[in-house]
Protein backbone atom coordinates (compact mmCIF):
# COMPACT_ATOMS: atom_id res chain seq x y z
CA UNK A 1 0.00 0.00 0.00
CA UNK A 2 2.12 3.22 -1.38
CA UNK A 3 1.58 6.97 -1.97
CA UNK A 4 1.65 7.89 -5.68
CA UNK A 5 3.44 11.12 -4.00
CA UNK A 6 5.50 10.30 -0.76
CA UNK A 7 7.93 13.62 -1.03
CA UNK A 8 7.08 16.59 0.12
CA UNK A 9 5.68 19.37 -2.29
CA UNK A 10 5.50 16.91 -5.49
CA UNK A 11 1.73 16.26 -7.28
CA UNK A 12 2.80 14.18 -10.38
CA UNK A 13 2.84 11.08 -8.97
CA UNK A 14 6.02 9.71 -11.27
CA UNK A 15 7.88 8.91 -7.37
CA UNK A 16 4.95 6.27 -7.02
CA UNK A 17 4.90 4.81 -11.05
CA UNK A 18 8.80 4.45 -10.81
CA UNK A 19 8.52 2.63 -7.22
CA UNK A 20 5.73 -0.06 -8.52
CA UNK A 21 7.86 -0.47 -11.79
CA UNK A 22 10.80 -1.57 -9.14
CA UNK A 23 8.10 -3.45 -6.95
CA UNK A 24 6.62 -5.57 -9.75
CA UNK A 25 10.22 -6.74 -10.70
CA UNK A 26 11.21 -8.31 -7.50
CA UNK A 27 10.56 -12.24 -6.71
CA UNK A 28 7.37 -12.96 -5.23
CA UNK A 29 6.00 -9.30 -5.59
CA UNK A 30 3.14 -8.78 -3.90
CA UNK A 31 0.19 -6.58 -4.88
CA UNK A 32 0.28 -3.00 -4.77
CA UNK A 33 -2.49 -0.71 -4.13
CA UNK A 34 -1.59 3.05 -4.68
CA UNK A 35 -3.43 5.72 -3.19
CA UNK A 36 -2.91 9.59 -4.18
CA UNK A 37 -4.78 12.87 -3.42
CA UNK A 38 -4.52 14.13 -6.93
CA UNK A 39 -6.34 10.59 -8.68
CA UNK A 40 -6.99 11.48 -12.33
CA UNK A 41 -8.41 9.16 -14.90
CA UNK A 42 -4.87 9.14 -16.61
CA UNK A 43 -2.74 9.23 -13.50
CA UNK A 44 -5.08 6.11 -11.86
CA UNK A 45 -4.50 3.90 -15.78
CA UNK A 46 -0.72 4.74 -15.66
CA UNK A 47 -0.68 3.39 -12.20
CA UNK A 48 -2.45 0.38 -13.34
CA UNK A 49 -0.38 0.07 -16.36
CA UNK A 50 2.44 -0.49 -14.18
CA UNK A 51 1.26 -2.71 -12.42
CA UNK A 52 -1.10 -1.69 -9.48
CA UNK A 53 -3.30 -3.66 -8.68
CA UNK A 54 -5.96 -1.17 -7.38
CA UNK A 55 -6.24 2.82 -6.62
CA UNK A 56 -7.74 4.43 -3.59
CA UNK A 57 -8.57 8.17 -3.29
CA UNK A 58 -7.47 10.30 -1.09
CA UNK A 59 -9.27 10.93 1.74
CA UNK A 60 -9.87 7.50 1.89
CA UNK A 61 -12.79 5.85 3.84
CA UNK A 62 -11.44 3.28 6.00
CA UNK A 63 -14.04 0.53 5.59
CA UNK A 64 -13.53 0.61 1.47
CA UNK A 65 -9.67 0.56 1.97
CA UNK A 66 -9.78 -2.54 4.55
CA UNK A 67 -12.27 -4.49 1.74
CA UNK A 68 -9.84 -3.93 -1.08
CA UNK A 69 -7.12 -4.74 1.17
CA UNK A 70 -9.13 -7.93 2.49
CA UNK A 71 -10.27 -8.45 -1.75
CA UNK A 72 -6.37 -8.65 -3.05
CA UNK A 73 -4.87 -10.77 0.03
CA UNK A 74 -7.23 -12.99 -1.08
CA UNK A 75 -6.89 -13.13 -4.65
CA UNK A 76 -2.60 -13.69 -3.67
CA UNK A 77 -2.14 -14.74 -0.63
CA UNK A 78 1.77 -14.21 -0.08
CA UNK A 79 3.75 -16.56 -1.18
CA UNK A 80 6.06 -18.35 1.63
CA UNK A 81 9.49 -17.13 2.26
CA UNK A 82 12.70 -18.45 0.17
CA UNK A 83 14.31 -20.36 3.10
CA UNK A 84 10.66 -22.13 3.67
CA UNK A 85 10.68 -22.95 0.16
CA UNK A 86 14.52 -24.30 -0.07
CA UNK A 87 13.10 -26.17 3.53
CA UNK A 88 10.18 -27.64 1.45
CA UNK A 89 12.63 -28.42 -1.27
CA UNK A 90 14.79 -30.78 0.61
CA UNK A 91 12.10 -32.71 2.55
CA UNK A 92 10.69 -33.69 -0.95
CA UNK A 93 14.21 -34.76 -1.89
CA UNK A 94 15.43 -36.36 1.39
CA UNK A 95 12.29 -38.25 0.69
CA UNK A 96 13.00 -39.08 -3.13
CA UNK A 97 17.01 -40.02 -1.77
CA UNK A 98 15.12 -42.77 0.86
CA UNK A 99 13.10 -44.11 -1.52
CA UNK A 100 16.29 -44.79 -3.80
CA UNK A 101 17.77 -46.99 -0.86
CA UNK A 102 16.94 -50.59 -0.62
CA UNK A 103 13.21 -51.45 0.11
CA UNK A 104 13.57 -54.86 0.26
CA UNK A 105 16.50 -57.33 2.01
CA UNK A 106 16.79 -60.39 0.41
CA UNK A 107 16.93 -63.49 2.37
CA UNK A 108 20.03 -65.68 2.78
CA UNK A 109 20.36 -68.79 5.02
CA UNK A 110 24.06 -68.70 5.82
CA UNK A 111 23.99 -64.42 6.51
CA UNK A 112 22.33 -62.10 8.87
CA UNK A 113 23.32 -57.81 7.95
CA UNK A 114 22.01 -55.00 9.22
CA UNK A 115 22.60 -51.74 8.27
CA UNK A 116 22.83 -48.20 10.38
CA UNK A 117 22.29 -45.06 7.94
CA UNK A 118 22.08 -41.67 8.67
CA UNK A 119 22.94 -38.44 6.44
CA UNK A 120 24.55 -35.37 8.02
CA UNK A 121 21.91 -32.87 6.47
CA UNK A 122 18.49 -33.24 4.75
CA UNK A 123 20.38 -35.47 2.05
CA UNK A 124 23.63 -37.48 1.66
CA UNK A 125 26.33 -39.08 -0.52
CA UNK A 126 26.29 -42.00 0.84
CA UNK A 127 25.16 -45.28 -0.80
CA UNK A 128 24.06 -48.95 0.28
CA UNK A 129 22.39 -51.79 -1.39
CA UNK A 130 22.05 -55.32 -1.83
CA UNK A 131 21.74 -56.99 -5.17
CA UNK A 132 20.83 -60.51 -6.50
CA UNK A 133 24.07 -61.62 -9.06
CA UNK A 134 22.42 -65.10 -9.61
CA UNK A 135 23.22 -68.74 -8.45
CA UNK A 136 22.70 -68.27 -5.03
CA UNK A 137 24.87 -65.18 -4.77
CA UNK A 138 24.32 -61.32 -3.11
CA UNK A 139 26.02 -58.28 -4.05
CA UNK A 140 26.75 -55.74 -1.28
CA UNK A 141 27.60 -51.96 -2.15
CA UNK A 142 28.96 -49.28 0.36
CA UNK A 143 29.84 -45.79 -1.44
CA UNK A 144 30.52 -42.52 0.02
CA UNK A 145 30.06 -39.56 -2.57
CA UNK A 146 32.78 -36.85 -1.87
CA UNK A 147 31.30 -33.38 -0.75
CA UNK A 148 27.83 -32.94 1.05
CA UNK A 149 24.25 -31.93 0.28
CA UNK A 150 22.19 -31.80 -2.94
CA UNK A 151 25.57 -32.07 -5.44
CA UNK A 152 26.42 -35.58 -3.48
CA UNK A 153 23.00 -36.61 -3.58
CA UNK A 154 22.65 -36.66 -7.13
CA UNK A 155 26.10 -38.02 -7.64
CA UNK A 156 24.98 -40.89 -5.52
CA UNK A 157 21.84 -41.29 -7.83
CA UNK A 158 23.96 -41.73 -10.41
CA UNK A 159 25.32 -44.55 -8.76
CA UNK A 160 22.63 -46.04 -7.70
CA UNK A 161 21.31 -45.75 -11.15
CA UNK A 162 24.18 -47.59 -12.72
CA UNK A 163 23.69 -50.39 -9.85
CA UNK A 164 19.96 -50.76 -10.18
CA UNK A 165 20.07 -50.96 -14.19
CA UNK A 166 23.10 -54.17 -13.93
CA UNK A 167 21.86 -57.63 -15.40
CA UNK A 168 22.39 -60.27 -12.36
CA UNK A 169 25.00 -61.78 -14.69
CA UNK A 170 27.21 -58.55 -14.77
CA UNK A 171 28.13 -58.98 -10.98
CA UNK A 172 30.50 -61.95 -11.76
CA UNK A 173 32.65 -60.01 -13.08
CA UNK A 174 33.14 -57.19 -10.37
CA UNK A 175 36.05 -55.59 -12.07
CA UNK A 176 34.86 -55.49 -15.68
CA UNK A 177 31.62 -53.95 -13.38
CA UNK A 178 33.85 -50.95 -12.34
CA UNK A 179 35.33 -49.75 -15.55
CA UNK A 180 32.28 -49.32 -16.58
CA UNK A 181 30.62 -47.42 -13.34
CA UNK A 182 34.17 -45.27 -13.50
CA UNK A 183 33.46 -44.30 -17.32
CA UNK A 184 30.34 -43.47 -16.30
CA UNK A 185 31.36 -41.47 -13.07
CA UNK A 186 33.86 -39.64 -14.69
CA UNK A 187 31.71 -37.97 -17.51
CA UNK A 188 28.92 -37.21 -15.63
CA UNK A 189 30.70 -35.80 -12.66
CA UNK A 190 32.89 -32.64 -11.93
CA UNK A 191 36.30 -32.99 -11.95
CA UNK A 192 36.42 -32.46 -8.20
CA UNK A 193 33.95 -35.65 -7.04
CA UNK A 194 34.94 -38.93 -7.12
CA UNK A 195 33.48 -41.43 -5.11
CA UNK A 196 35.13 -44.50 -2.68
CA UNK A 197 33.68 -47.69 -2.76
CA UNK A 198 33.41 -51.13 -1.71
CA UNK A 199 31.95 -54.18 -2.96
CA UNK A 200 31.58 -57.46 -1.90
CA UNK A 201 29.61 -60.63 -4.19
CA UNK A 202 29.20 -63.69 -1.35
CA UNK A 203 28.48 -66.76 -3.16
CA UNK A 204 26.01 -68.39 -0.23
CA UNK A 205 26.97 -72.61 -1.64
CA UNK A 206 30.62 -71.86 -1.18
CA UNK A 207 30.86 -68.94 1.82
CA UNK A 208 32.99 -66.88 -0.80
CA UNK A 209 33.40 -63.47 -0.37
CA UNK A 210 35.10 -61.49 -4.09
CA UNK A 211 35.39 -58.16 -3.31
CA UNK A 212 36.93 -54.70 -4.49
CA UNK A 213 37.84 -51.61 -2.24
CA UNK A 214 38.09 -48.66 -4.43
CA UNK A 215 39.68 -45.94 -1.75
CA UNK A 216 37.30 -47.06 0.74
CA UNK A 217 37.54 -46.53 4.64
CA UNK A 218 38.89 -50.64 5.45
CA UNK A 219 36.01 -52.70 6.16
CA UNK A 220 37.13 -54.73 9.41
CA UNK A 221 36.72 -58.34 9.25
CA UNK A 222 36.67 -60.14 12.80
CA UNK A 223 37.21 -63.51 13.71
CA UNK A 224 37.12 -64.58 16.70
CA UNK A 225 39.73 -62.81 18.77
CA UNK A 226 41.65 -61.73 15.57
CA UNK A 227 40.40 -59.09 13.40
CA UNK A 228 42.19 -57.37 9.56
CA UNK A 229 41.66 -54.93 7.46
CA UNK A 230 40.28 -54.99 3.78
CA UNK A 231 42.29 -52.09 2.34
CA UNK A 232 42.12 -50.08 -0.96
CA UNK A 233 42.53 -52.66 -3.55
CA UNK A 234 41.87 -50.30 -6.42
CA UNK A 235 41.49 -46.51 -7.08
CA UNK A 236 38.70 -44.55 -6.68
CA UNK A 237 35.81 -43.82 -8.87
CA UNK A 238 35.32 -41.16 -11.31
CA UNK A 239 38.57 -38.88 -10.60
CA UNK A 240 40.81 -40.48 -13.38
CA UNK A 241 39.31 -41.44 -17.35
CA UNK A 242 40.64 -44.73 -16.52
CA UNK A 243 40.16 -46.97 -13.89
CA UNK A 244 42.48 -49.94 -12.16
CA UNK A 245 41.77 -52.65 -9.73
CA UNK A 246 41.98 -56.04 -8.28
CA UNK A 247 39.60 -58.31 -7.36
CA UNK A 248 40.39 -59.94 -3.90
CA UNK A 249 38.70 -62.85 -2.02
CA UNK A 250 38.12 -64.62 1.22
CA UNK A 251 35.46 -66.70 3.47
CA UNK A 252 33.00 -65.57 5.77
CA UNK A 253 32.61 -68.50 7.85
CA UNK A 254 29.67 -68.87 10.80
CA UNK A 255 30.34 -66.05 13.65
CA UNK A 256 32.66 -64.30 11.24
CA UNK A 257 31.67 -60.58 11.26
CA UNK A 258 32.07 -58.01 8.57
CA UNK A 259 31.72 -54.18 8.93
CA UNK A 260 31.38 -52.17 6.13
CA UNK A 261 31.00 -48.38 6.84
CA UNK A 262 31.83 -44.58 5.44
CA UNK A 263 34.31 -42.39 7.28
CA UNK A 264 31.63 -40.66 8.83
CA UNK A 265 32.11 -43.26 11.46
CA UNK A 266 35.35 -42.97 12.22
CA UNK A 267 36.04 -39.17 11.84
CA UNK A 268 32.84 -38.42 14.17
CA UNK A 269 34.32 -35.71 16.36
CA UNK A 270 33.12 -34.67 19.39
CA UNK A 271 33.51 -30.83 20.54
CA UNK A 272 37.35 -30.57 20.82
CA UNK A 273 37.86 -31.94 17.61
CA UNK A 274 38.69 -35.75 18.35
CA UNK A 275 37.17 -38.35 16.26
CA UNK A 276 35.78 -41.39 17.59
CA UNK A 277 38.41 -43.25 15.56
CA UNK A 278 39.54 -47.16 14.91
CA UNK A 279 40.56 -47.75 18.39
CA UNK A 280 36.55 -46.99 19.57
CA UNK A 281 35.31 -49.22 16.83
CA UNK A 282 37.82 -52.13 18.13
CA UNK A 283 36.03 -52.03 21.43
CA UNK A 284 32.44 -51.39 20.05
CA UNK A 285 33.19 -54.66 18.10
CA UNK A 286 34.65 -56.48 20.53
CA UNK A 287 31.69 -55.75 22.97
CA UNK A 288 29.17 -57.12 20.91
CA UNK A 289 30.81 -60.08 19.17
CA UNK A 290 28.07 -62.34 20.97
CA UNK A 291 25.17 -60.04 19.72
CA UNK A 292 23.70 -60.06 16.19
CA UNK A 293 24.71 -57.50 13.57
CA UNK A 294 21.21 -54.98 14.71
CA UNK A 295 22.20 -54.88 18.08
CA UNK A 296 25.68 -54.03 16.63
CA UNK A 297 24.62 -51.46 14.35
CA UNK A 298 22.31 -49.76 16.87
CA UNK A 299 25.23 -50.15 19.73
CA UNK A 300 27.77 -47.87 17.01
CA UNK A 301 24.84 -45.28 16.47
CA UNK A 302 24.22 -44.60 20.39
CA UNK A 303 28.32 -44.51 20.63
CA UNK A 304 28.73 -42.42 17.95
CA UNK A 305 25.86 -39.83 18.78
CA UNK A 306 26.96 -39.74 22.24
CA UNK A 307 30.43 -39.24 20.86
CA UNK A 308 29.37 -36.40 18.56
CA UNK A 309 27.16 -34.70 20.95
CA UNK A 310 24.23 -35.60 18.37
CA UNK A 311 25.99 -33.23 15.35
CA UNK A 312 27.24 -35.35 12.49
CA UNK A 313 29.60 -33.36 9.97
CA UNK A 314 29.59 -36.25 7.54
CA UNK A 315 27.47 -39.28 6.89
CA UNK A 316 26.93 -42.05 8.63
CA UNK A 317 26.15 -45.57 6.87
CA UNK A 318 27.41 -48.71 9.18
CA UNK A 319 26.72 -52.05 7.57
CA UNK A 320 27.31 -55.46 9.65
CA UNK A 321 27.66 -58.52 7.64
CA UNK A 322 28.01 -62.08 10.37
CA UNK A 323 28.15 -65.59 9.08
CA UNK A 324 25.59 -67.87 10.61
CA UNK A 325 24.40 -71.50 10.29
CA UNK A 326 21.73 -72.30 7.72
CA UNK A 327 18.89 -72.80 9.71
CA UNK A 328 18.89 -68.75 10.74
CA UNK A 329 17.89 -66.23 8.48
CA UNK A 330 17.78 -62.65 9.25
CA UNK A 331 17.61 -58.98 7.39
CA UNK A 332 17.27 -56.34 9.76
CA UNK A 333 17.58 -52.56 8.84
CA UNK A 334 18.25 -49.79 11.70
Amino acid sequence: LIDLNYTRDTTSGQEGLDLITQLRQMPHAAPVIVMTAWSTVPLAVEAMRSGAADFIEKPWDNRRLMSVLRQHLHAHPLPQREGHEVSADLEIARSVQNRLLPQSWPQLETLQYAVKYQPAGHVGGDYYDFLPAGDGSLVFVVADVSGKGISAAILMATIQSFFRSRAPHEFWSLKDLLESMNALFYRSSPAEHYATLFVMRYDENSRRVSWINCGHTPPLLCRGERSEELGPSATVLGMFPSWTGEVRHCRLEVDDTLLIFSDGLTEAADRNNEEFGTDRLAAAVEACKKGSPLELVEALGDQIRTHSEGLLTDDLTILAIRGVARQERFALSA
